[in-house]
């Protein structure tokens, strides 16, 4: 399909000159039968002329129609293809695999870590004392910024790790988490802020559950300005009726500026 425009946006301006070529041949043709049934006098011979100069118009319709597809093609379809193009390759780029990040477990031995152990004294505050943490802990890609604290992500039933709540997002990103329920219908991703005008707005529908962490969709900030915005995750059984819900505050700013060394 994408040869296919290709192809007639290439040669496009060879089928303008054919379209151009019947449209005037039809033409004369509807001012030489249009002549003719002027001229006539016998019934038979009008309702042919008249006959005739309908069929020419009726390909003056079609040609004239040919030329408003092919210039639709060129001014709405191939630039459409090319941005979804580029949008494509960004995404590509900005593709990140989900790692894990995991702390030792309580009963590792020290020598693994290339610590060597410090005994603490009796009268230490075991309150106080560091405590490895007991399970792998994922960690959001990006820059986060202190944010108001998600809203109901406490279920695995709607769950986001990317977009990570406080992230600044300035070029596409994959939106990463899970997504299930009894009698699971559907999930939809929406976003409200300063170019929603408060409204949550619908960006994306998932018909598929999504039960482990994974990436389900993609998230573009072009179009939208720069600000404070709400993302959430809202899943949705049967009949509708709202399951699970997680709700993250996202920064959108403009592309972060790199570093360019002083000559």
């Amino acid at each position: 399909m994408i040869g296919f425009v290709a192809l007639i946006d290439q040669v496009a301006i060879g089928i303008y000159f054919l379209l151009a070529a019947g449209i005037l041949f039809s033409l004369r043709r509807v001012f030489v039968h249009g002549r003719e049934l002027r001229s006539s006098y016998f019934e038979l011979e009008r309702d042919l002329a008249r006959y005739r100069r309908q069929n020419a118009l009726t390909a003056v319709i079609l040609l004239l129609e040919l030329v408003i597809i092919v210039a639709g093609v060129q001014t709405v379809i191939v630039p459409e293809l090319l941005r979804d193009q580029q949008i494509d390759a960004l995404i590509a780029e900005a593709a990140v695999a989900d790692d894990r990040f995991e702390t030792p477990v309580p009963g590792q031995p020290a020598a693994n870590l290339g610590i060597e152990p410090v005994p603490l004294p009796r009268s230490a505050d075991l309150a106080a004392q560091i405590r490895a943490t007991p399970l792998p802990t994922p960690t959001p890609v990006g820059t986060l910024i202190p944010a108001d604290p998600p809203i109901g992500c406490d279920s695995p039933q709607a769950q986001l790790q990317v977009p990570g709540n406080g992230m600044r997002v300035f070029q596409p990103i994959p939106v990463v988490g899970t997504l299930f329920a009894d009698q699971f219908s559907y999930a939809t991703l929406e976003i409200s802020g300063a170019s929603t005008l408060g409204a949550f707005q619908v960006i994306a529908d998932q018909a598929v559950e999504v039960r482990e962490r994974a990436e389900f969709s993609q998230f573009v900030p072009a179009g939208y300005e720069p600000g404070e915005y709400q993302f959430r995750l809202m899943v949705f059984d049967i009949t509708n009726t709202l399951q699970a819900q997680c709700l993250v505050h996202i920064y959108i700013s403009e592309p972060l500026p790199t570093i360019t060394p002083a000559s």
